[in-house]
């Protein structure tokens, strides 16, 4: 199957108002949220959407994803509730609350015919591909001890305002969490096939030095028996995009090595006696920025279920600030934010 494509006007959410129509753009970025907070891409004031509602997310093919980020009245298209991420149509209906906009892409083909069934009467567009990534695990260090000498309901506060405050900080630096495990959390950054460049991979240790600071924040907030501690692991690689699961209850996730090697990355930072473990494929987007190898030393770790040892590079956040502060210098002044 072919198809002329011919660009009408760029991509866009029509919003129609009293006043007038409102035409929001989706172009100079890959990710657009949505939400009543004034941090969001698009600040909608309806009463009923939440603070950070849903998320626009455009692939490298093209194509537009929606991501409804745990709103509390759901996020819809053409009356359906979107549950796992759904790609987009030209002319697709999208209800937030009571804020009605319109998806507009007339230039935008989506091949379905593989995987969707025309006469099914509730079906979901499936996302199968093979994406360069980030993932980047965070672990709050100590939990099980924390769980015994905290009281459960300071406890549920403390645990519930970090996964908050994580979601925030990974959406503000161009991702979302992908997963909320017990006491961790693993976030999903994509690049483009032909790699990451500098300015993606500063947005990641952004992410992972607010992130610490956050932490450290309700370390001082709540009256807890230690300061709270996390490590975290990142790699970078080839993974699987896809909706995993049956199609009544879908999940939404990257699989693969990239993504197992991450948590076990995490685990190391134990062994190595660091806050921080990169993956070789993290690390060589990053070792010809100024002073990486003074930062991050390398190390040689087993991790559980791999044959031999894998090499990581190991860093502590306080050395993370020092790096980090530098390289947004620079970057700004590139002006690659």
């Amino acid at each position: 199957m072919s198809a002329t494509v011919v660009t009408l006007q760029p991509p866009h959410i029509l919003l129609r108002t009293e006043a007038g129509d409102r035409y929001l753009p989706l172009v100079g970025n890959n990710c657009w949220t949505i939400g009543r907070g004034r941090d969001n891409t698009f600040v909608l004031t309806d009463k009923w959407i939440s603070r950070n509602h849903a998320m626009i997310q455009q692939m490298d093919k093209g194509d537009f994803y929606l991501i409804d980020l745990g709103s509390r009245n759901g996020s819809f298209v053409n009356s359906r509730r979107v549950s796992i991420p759904v790609i987009l149509k030209d002319s697709d209906r999208l209800l937030f609350g009571q804020t009605e906009l319109e998806f507009n892409c007339p230039d935008l083909v989506i091949d379905t015919e593989s995987s969707i069934s025309g006469d099914s009467q509730d079906f979901t567009a499936t996302l199968h591909v093979r994406r360069l990534i980030s993932v980047m695990v965070m672990d709050i260090r100590d939990f099980t001890v924390l769980t015994r000498k905290l009281d459960e309901r300071v406890l549920s506060e403390v645990i519930g305002s970090w996964f908050r405050q994580a979601g925030d900080i990974i959406r503000k630096n161009g991702s979302w969490v992908d997963k909320y495990i017990g006491d961790a959390i693993m976030a999903v950054w994509f690049h483009g096939a032909e790699g990451v460049n500098s300015a993606e991979m500063i947005r990641i240790f952004q992410a992972l030095k607010d992130l610490y600071e956050v932490t450290r924040e309700l370390s001082r907030t709540y009256p807890l028996p230690f300061p709270l501690r996390v490590g975290a692991g990142i790699n970078t690689g080839y993974a699987m995009v896809s909706n995993a699961g049956s199609s009544e209850r879908s999940d939404y996730t990257a699989l693969g090595d990239t993504v197992n090697a991450a948590f076990r990355l995490e685990s190391s930072t134990k062994e190595i006696g660091m806050d921080i473990a990169l993956g070789e494929g993290t690390y060589q987007y990053i070792c010809d920025l100024e002073n990486v190898h003074q930062i991050f030393k390398q190390y040689q770790v087993n991790l559980k279920g791999y044959d031999s040892p894998t090499i990581t590079y190991g860093g502590t956040f306080n050395n993370l600030n020092t790096f980090l502060g530098k390289k947004l210098f620079s970057a700004k002044n590139q002006n690659l934010f």
